[in-house]
């Protein structure tokens, strides 16, 4: 087994998802070469990956939006990208794409093997395949690894993968030094945000700022944590909202840590209290505790994994709960009322328990 293609066009969760799988092929083949095609916006946490060889980094949606802003630009970094894969003569793909132009893709330009899942026929072009609904009842890890059944691979440790490489640890240590905090400090990290690569819909995952606001105030009065708000520069408004409700002043670095900087800064907190999202995958993945809010997405299929008692997922059973199944959110009549319903005394609770 020489060289492996793994396709994962998702967001960062989805992507850490794919890391013990990555670990089992080089566990059995230490000598495999792994490429990885995924979007750009991932692409920091994947080239800090000793295991994977070369990441390529430009995914459907990608292209689209350059095609969209410059027609010759779309085109041309449609066909680097078909070289710069075809060049490299894989001899198998492991596809999470759940779409059928990846494979097809593959297919024609010469990728022998094709593994993946067949969603709707969209896996017709794969050579191995495993019949799937949706994800439920089982974690997507679980799935992922399901896929080496057909190169006989054993599964091994089932954690989570997430290097932080020296510079984004330096960066993220002058980030959090200028911003007042110290190494004996208690940090706690906040991502009022998170599931960007929900687009649109992220609203619906997301717990009301305003009681993000009350249980930072409640951690800073009874700890004299330092609170520390992450997200991207799309989230700015959740941040706003929050900052203007506390009454005790916060650290904002929302839009300010990119990917290159964010794992070292999570890294560098305590406890991560944040929405169902990639920041809480990352803490999972980096040995930091969390406290994660769920409402729509099943926490079983989704949440941190594997399961521990450092990451609590706190949420609200309703009868229309999960209502994202099969990979499409049902219109919601209720207001949200499943995320609503979580207390701040329940977030606060947990944070404390695990603080201690």
């Amino acid at each position: 087994m020489n060289k492996i293609l793994m396709i994962n066009p998702f967001g960062i969760g989805d992507v850490l998802f794919t890391t013990p799988v990555i670990k089992a092929i080089k566990g059995c083949y230490p000598d495999s070469f792994i490429g990885y095609w995924s979007n750009l916006r991932v692409k920091p946490i994947l080239e800090t990956n000793p295991q994977i060889n070369k990441v390529f980094a430009l995914s459907r949606g990608d292209i689209k939006k350059i095609y969209q802003e410059s027609f010759f630009r779309g085109i041309w970094s449609a066909m680097i990208l078909i070289w710069e894969i075809k060049k490299e003569r894989f001899d198998i793909c492991l596809d999470f794409s759940l779409d059928h132009r990846y494979s097809l893709f593959t297919k024609i330009i010469g990728i022998g093997r094709r593994i993946g899942f067949n969603y709707k026929g969209r896996g017709r072009f794969l050579s191995n395949r495993v019949e799937i609904d949706g994800y439920e009842h089982r974690h997507v890890v679980e799935y992922y690894l399901e896929l080496l059944k057909f190169l006989d691979i054993p599964v091994g440790e089932k954690n989570l993968f997430l290097v932080v490489s020296s510079s984004s640890e330096m960066k993220a240590k002058n980030v959090l030094a200028a911003s007042g905090i110290e190494e004996k400090d208690l940090v706690i990290g906040i991502a009022p945000g998170a599931g960007g690569s929900w687009g649109k819909d992220a609203p619906y995952k997301h717990w009301p700022a305003l009681k993000f606001a009350q249980v930072a105030d409640k951690l800073i009065n009874e700890f004299k944590a330092k609170v520390v708000i992450l997200g991207d520069a799309s989230e700015r408004k959740i941040a706003e909202v929050m900052v203007y409700a506390m009454r005790n002043k916060p650290i904002d670095l929302t839009g300010k840590t990119g990917l290159e900087i964010l794992p070292g800064i999570i890294m560098n907190c305590n406890l991560l209290i944040t929405n169902d999202g990639g920041p809480m995958h990352m803490a999972v993945a980096l040995g930091v505790r969390s406290v994660s809010i769920f409402g729509p997405v099943s926490e079983a299929v989704y949440g941190p994994y594997p399961e521990n008692n450092n990451h609590v997922v706190l949420k609200w059973d309703m009868a229309c709960r999960p209502c994202y199944k099969n990979f499409r959110l049902a219109a919601c009549d209720q207001d949200r009322e499943c995320l609503k319903q979580v207390s701040v005394e329940a977030v606060f609770a947990a944070a404390v328990r695990l603080l201690n």
